[in-house]
């Protein structure tokens, strides 16, 4: 782990456009002509390396940005997709068939948890939700049939912290597949080097930083990166969740700045939440002392990238935590919207959006109250600032 730097992998890559162009050249075609039908025929069974079929396949734009969240990840290479949906569902998929059990943190993504919860017993895939911090629960709830122990580095929206590597040995003692979403903390934490088997990517939310794009990536082995790509059984590559070229182009531009960014997000969320905490407000951060898991995410982290820009407080109810966010959005400190990653910061209250998906007998289990607000923080220069204007707001509102 000292010897590896992400954002020095991204930064060390060097790829010139066919005429000498800084940049890479976007191969704005769907097809690829051949010069022999011999050619051809051996692209199709996969044993032309370097020539170009077509681009649900793979294309040239879409191998450079791969190869840049390859050497971010520290894995062999990797996939890109359309969303983080489109590489989340297919990872699963090659993984898992008819009759086979995963073990999955409880709190994920709410659009992950319903498909574990409600698409994939279609297809005779089961699915048991533990507390991923109690690795005694994780370990108990493996059967014969488990192939997969998922999990989200920090989860969304509670900011729970996962002991990857940990969950690596528990998966490895049972031959389990671990597949870690790291969509919260890019730079922060290289899971494959904790021990992930595969890591995930929402692409549209840091890693790409301007909510203009959606997308995702698959990190992992060569071997296991074929199998999704396989055009006779590949999970990829017959749902065909490709990433458009110049999506894939304006993505790995935004890459480039992605060290500075989650430096400036780190920095400005763990201000607000060491002073919102001392107002006496119930605040979630993986950076305070505060927080459960506070000592095991700073021996996972890579330092000078910090704790990420996520944070929640509780304002006690719905009522108030709409309030604000209305208030906060009407005086330009953020917006009321969903995702993350943005210059901007962003809040939302999880319970009614990006975690509506999850019943609401099991949001007061896992403890996502009604008045939880996520916030995303953004890249604010006079963090200060921003916070006594917030601070401000919910003085008005009485919630301070």
């Amino acid at each position: 782990m000292k010897n590896f730097n992400p954002a020095d992998n991204i930064q060390d890559l060097q790829y010139f456009g066919e005429f000498g162009g800084v940049n890479p050249s976007i191969s704005d075609s769907s097809t690829y002509t051949f010069l022999s039908a011999k050619t051809m025929f051996d692209t199709f069974e996969g044993n032309m390396e370097g020539c170009y079929l077509y681009s649900r396949h793979s294309s040239p734009s879409n191998l450079y940005l791969d190869k840049a969240l390859a050497a971010m990840e520290g894995t062999e290479t990797a996939n890109v997709s359309a969303s983080g949906m489109g590489a989340i569902t297919p990872t699963l998929l090659q993984l898992c068939g008819a009759g086979d059990h995963i073990v999955s943190s409880r709190t994920i993504y709410g659009g992950t948890y319903a498909f574990l919860k409600n698409f994939t017993p279609r297809m005779g895939i089961t699915t048991t939700f533990v507390d991923i911090t109690k690795l005694d629960v994780v370990e108990a709830a493996i059967t014969p049939n488990t192939k997969v122990l998922y999990c989200e580095t920090v989860s969304n929206p509670l900011l729970e912290v996962a002991d990857i590597a940990s969950l690596s040995r528990i998966a490895k003692k049972h031959n389990l597949t671990l597949v870690v979403d790291n969509t919260f903390s890019p730079l922060s934490v290289s899971p494959a080097k904790l021990g992930a088997d595969i890591v995930i990517h929402s692409l549209t939310k840091y890693i790409n930083g301007s909510s203009d794009t959606v997308g995702g990536v698959t990190c992992a082995s060569q071997e296991f990166i074929n199998s999704l790509k396989n055009v006779n059984s590949g999970a990829s590559m017959l749902l065909g969740p490709t990433m458009d070229s110049l999506r894939s182009a304006s993505v790995m531009k935004n890459m480039r700045t992605l060290h500075i960014r989650m430096k400036q997000h780190s920095h400005n969320a763990q201000y607000l939440a060491e002073r919102f905490e001392k107002d006496g407000l119930k605040t979630v951060y993986p950076g305070l002392k505060s927080h459960p898991s506070h000592s095991l995410y700073a021996t996972m982290i890579n330092p000078e990238y910090g704790f990420g820009g996520m944070m929640t407080l509780d304002v006690g109810t719905l009522k108030k935590a709409n309030e604000l966010m209305e208030l906060m959005q009407q005086r330009n400190l953020g917006y009321l919207a969903v995702s993350l990653g943005f210059y901007k910061t962003l809040f939302s209250a999880p319970g009614t959006s990006t975690s509506s998906e999850i019943p609401m007998e099991e949001q007061i289990e896992m403890g996502l109250t009604d008045g939880l607000i996520r916030f995303s923080i953004g890249l604010d220069n006079d963090i200060e600032r921003t916070y006594q204007m917030m601070k401000a707001c919910m003085q008005e509102l009485a919630v301070l």
